[in-house]
């Protein structure tokens, strides 16, 4: 099949982590995600969770050396002109499985085709091809444009956040659980005197629900005059997995298009959830009880197809007391609060 011309463009992008029920958690990977003809490479790949080798917390030498060989400046990786697109987030074994194509110049183009799902040295095209995948033909000047950018910083994603609030305790575990999965957190109860070269080091803040307005207006001004676009985050409930998903999805400042979960609202009854394209969604309900006691409940593990859905919750889930829910999808969570009444 010959390759038709395609545009090809890089964007952050991010693997969720979190603390997952039971204590178990999965580590939060930002990466730097192939665009082409204006849409995500990953989300036409259905439900995977992976990443690409344009990963942020690799070391600066190997990432660098990742760029050069997707600008063909080095030998291909794997036998037969094939390289990594998309693989493991926890490891770089290939046992793992990998997403992988042929990448080859064309004059003055860049041609990537063949696309598999190998696990090995050899990728077996007729049994774990993607035969509905490219190819792709890249003009030159532009994908070794966008490539080349990364060489000059463009990769750069800040990775911390700065926690306030009055309930130390609360925020240390917050804190552990957020180094835990691969982001940065401090904590403080008076930003005003912290430099503004340490302010741009961040991300998100996020504001405890004991901290005060005056106190949240004072953090607000410290990181308007160190010149820092920082996203804020209102905790929802001194509830440690929730707020980890809060600021994940924070520090996904990405357009909604780039994401995998684009609207999350949930009643008593149903939660109203809206994905841009195939993949497995995942649902957990977190309740305070009237003696401010957590519960929670995994509440739904399926694949949605692109679209909105209207998913039925077991009244007990979200009985008395304050109820939350989080949704997790490669690439993607969010957070909401439990409303009384009808969904949407």
């Amino acid at each position: 099949m010959a390759a038709e011309y395609a545009t090809f463009g890089l964007a952050p992008a991010m693997r969720a982590g979190g603390v997952l029920a039971g204590g178990d958690h999965r580590v939060h990977r930002d990466f730097v995600d192939f665009i082409v003809d204006g849409r995500s490479l990953l989300f036409r790949l259905s439900d995977l969770d992976a990443v690409s080798p344009l990963a942020s917390d690799v070391p600066p030498a190997i990432f660098t050396a990742q760029v050069r060989s997707l600008l063909l400046e080095t030998e291909a990786p794997l036998p037969g002109g094939r390289y990594v697109i998309y693989g493991c987030p926890d490891c770089e074994d290939l046992a793992c499985g990998a997403v992988t194509a042929v990448i080859r110049r064309d004059g003055d183009d860049v041609v990537w085709r063949d696309f598999a799902w190998q696990t090995g040295e050899h990728a077996d095209l007729e049994l774990n091809g993607y035969h509905g995948i490219g190819p792709f033909r890249f003009p030159g000047t532009e994908y070794r444009a966008a490539l080349a950018a990364l060489l000059d910083g463009g990769a750069h994603t800040r990775r911390r956040v700065l926690l306030i609030g009055a309930r130390v305790a609360l925020l240390a575990r917050l804190a552990a659980a957020l180094r835990t999965i691969g982001i940065g957190a401090d904590i403080t109860d008076d930003a005003t005197g912290v430099p503004a070269e340490e302010l741009r080091a961040y991300g998100a803040v996020a504001f405890g629900r004991a901290a005060g307005e005056r106190e949240r207006a004072a953090v607000r001004e410290a990181f308007t005059r160190a010149g820092v676009d920082v996203a804020h985050v209102e905790g929802l409930a001194p509830i440690v997995p929730l707020l980890v998903a809060q600021i994940e999805h924070a520090l996904d400042r990405g357009p909604a298009e780039r994401h995998r979960l684009t609207r999350l609202t949930a009643t008593g009854a149903a939660a109203e959830v809206e994905v841009t394209s195939p993949c497995r969604v995942r649902l957990t309900a977190y309740r305070l009880d009237r003696l401010h006691r957590t519960h929670t409940r995994e509440v739904f593990d399926d694949v949605l197809g692109a679209g909105g859905h209207r998913l039925a919750l077991d009244p007990r889930t979200v009985k008395e007391g304050e109820s939350f829910l989080v949704a997790r999808a490669p690439g993607s969570v969010l957070a909401t609060a439990v409303r009384r009444g009808k969904p949407g």
